[in-house]
């Protein structure tokens, strides 16, 4: 993996660059869209490369593991053959997991005990098994293996977990080294900066981390609960110490509004189940504002879903025809709706990298959040 910057703005910390890996080249800053058990939901890998222009997905280690398996996964020849992906993938490490699933699982400095969410069985992930995991999916970029302590946390409790974070980090490290990549590729370690809302907490993770001397890094322990303003104040901190010429991933980010103040910041690359998630629940995300779709008020609106997504669902469908499909619960309307939304965040972060190289992106980005922040 090569990661090449191209160009810093000169009002804030956005900069632009090209990420290499073996599947591929990645224009930053980019968003990536969730994949989580190998499908981007509802929407076809086909779709995904020539309708949206994604650039890179994500898996997930914790789903993918329990289904449909590590043997499978291998005997397909890893998860690009097995989904038809040729592009590059990104897998979490089960880290969020271990915050989201709370209930079902319990922490220790070995790793963490899981309850499966399907069956009830007991599997425990420790960081060598993680990586053994993400060697077996063949994921071009393989985050380590970290706990993501909740929002809000006592600052002992979030101390002890990040120093763990740490440790486990470590021991990520020392499998890699013992264990090759199965399918002639490279894969590339990304660790993981914690520390919750404490600023002399994340200071010194994002210390830590940097020290490692990984090809890329990421802020992940936000978009857990806490108010914007934390989580770009912790952004910040993180940005200012994690090496300029590497790539910044920040995980579970977010909202558009959330994704250009936090390519001010100086971040590269984002994921988030929310283009997705909330298109299949009706809501839309276009440059005037948000769109409920479900509301009467589009039942004889004959305009193009979003004129200014380029995007053939965007365009070719209209305001009435969606609310008519969410209506009759047809699954066409959550699948054009997820489509749309992708669309938009795709171009919205290629507008940023455009507005970057053409130093106005401070100017673009505040006149363009408010609008977009507002319900139509």
């Amino acid at each position: 993996m090569k990661f090449t910057l191209s160009h810093k703005a000169k009002r804030s910390n956005a900069r632009t660059g090209v990420l290499q890996t073996a599947h591929g080249e990645i224009a930053t800053p980019i968003f990536m869209p969730v994949g989580t058990v190998g499908s981007v939901k509802g929407i076809s890998s086909e779709t995904l490369k020539a309708e949206i222009n994604a650039q890179i997905i994500l898996g997930n280690t914790y789903h993918l593991y329990l289904r449909p398996g590590i043997d499978i996964l291998e005997k397909a020849g890893g998860l690009h053959q097995f989904n038809n992906w040729s592009a590059p993938i990104l897998t979490d490490s089960g880290g969020f997991q271990v915050f989201s699933l709370a209930s079902n699982r319990k922490i220790k400095e070995e790793g963490v005990l899981f309850r499966s969410h399907i069956d009830g069985s007991k599997h425990l992930f420790t960081p060598e098994r993680v990586m053994q995991i993400q060697r077996s999916i063949g994921a071009d970029i393989m985050m380590g293996f970290d706990e993501c302590p909740p929002y809000p946390a006592e600052r002992r409790y979030v101390k002890a977990s990040t120093a763990r974070t740490h440790r486990w980090l470590d021991r990520c490290i020392a499998e890699l080294k013992n264990s090759p990549a199965l399918y002639g590729y490279e894969q590339t370690l990304f660790p993981i900066v914690q520390g919750g809302v404490y600023n002399d907490l994340r200071k010194w993770s994002a210390e830590e981390i940097a020290e490692r001397d990984c090809q890329g890094n990421a802020i992940g322990g936000v978009s857990v609960g806490e108010p914007p303003e934390l989580m770009y104040e912790m952004t910040d901190i993180a940005c200012n110490i994690l090496p300029e010429d590497k790539p910044r991933y920040l995980m579970g980010v977010g909202y558009p509004w959330d994704i250009l103040e936090s390519i001010a910041l100086g971040i590269d690359m984002f994921d988030c189940v929310v283009p997705t998630r909330n298109g299949r629940n009706g809501m839309l995300f276009t440059t005037d504002g948000i769109i409920n779709i479900k509301n009467k008020k589009w039942a004889e609106d004959f305009s193009a879903i979003d004129h200014q997504t380029p995007c053939t669902s965007s365009q070719n469908y209209t305001k009435a025809y969606l609310r008519h499909l969410f209506m009759a619960k047809e699954i066409l309307g959550m699948q054009l709706a997820s489509i749309h939304n992708l669309c938009f965040y795709l171009n919205l972060v290629k507008q940023a990298r455009q507005q970057i190289q053409s130093d106005t992106f401070a100017q673009w980005k505040d006149q363009l959040i408010p609008k977009m922040k507002k319900r139509l």
